[in-house]
């Protein structure tokens, strides 16, 4: 069960209508190393993950859908007021025509999101190394839409969620250790 705070994990704020920006963050949104990929990667994990790192993976699983709000609310703000002209010159113009301005899931080259983005082996570790190679991909691309970015107010956003990127790459490698020294323990009869 959730409790529901109606406010974003962190504050979202924009200097300027900007759907170039936006369309860069889209990748985040509906892309293979995306927020909303990631938050459905680990909440179908933890079904078969052991009972030592299942609250872990339901934990980080929650907060990638926060995260999902805040890059939601990110490109709202980002093309609510841009003009049909302003889109189409971002490369948005298929999107408009398909969606206006809604959000839709899919990456930044257009392609729509799908759940082959999703792994699932079943084998505990070798999972949690996919999680981890998730996160990182993850910081990468929010390390690159900043470079990308010239909008300070943005980019405090996109650092914050780089920075949590970091925070859950690290949880899961502690996690492989839990899960290996698990592992190799000696089972005596």
């Amino acid at each position: 069960m959730w409790y529901y705070e109606k406010k974003l994990e962190y504050p979202v704020k924009v200097t300027e209508c900007n759907p170039h920006l936006a369309k860069f963050l889209i990748e985040q949104y509906g892309g293979a190393d995306g927020e909303l990929a990631a938050a459905l990667r680990y909440l179908n994990q933890r079904y078969t993950i052991p009972d030592k790192v299942i609250g872990l993976l339901t934990d980080i699983g929650t907060e990638e859908f926060a995260h999902l709000e805040m890059i939601a609310t990110m490109i709202y703000k980002l093309t609510k007021d841009a003009t049909p002209e302003q889109m189409e010159a971002a490369g948005l113009g298929a999107h408009y025509a398909n969606h206006d301005k809604a959000l839709f899931y899919h990456n930044a080259a257009g392609a729509p999101w799908t759940a082959t983005y999703i792994q699932a082996k079943g084998d505990p570790i070798a999972d949690l190394y996919e999680d981890i190679a998730a996160e990182e991909k993850a910081r990468a691309t929010y390390q690159w839409i900043i470079n990308l970015s010239d909008d300070p107010d943005l980019n405090d956003g996109l650092k914050y969620l780089r920075e949590r990127e970091v925070v859950h790459s690290l949880r899961f490698r502690e996690a492989v250790e839990i899960l290996k020294e698990e592992r190799d323990k000696k089972i005596i009869f």
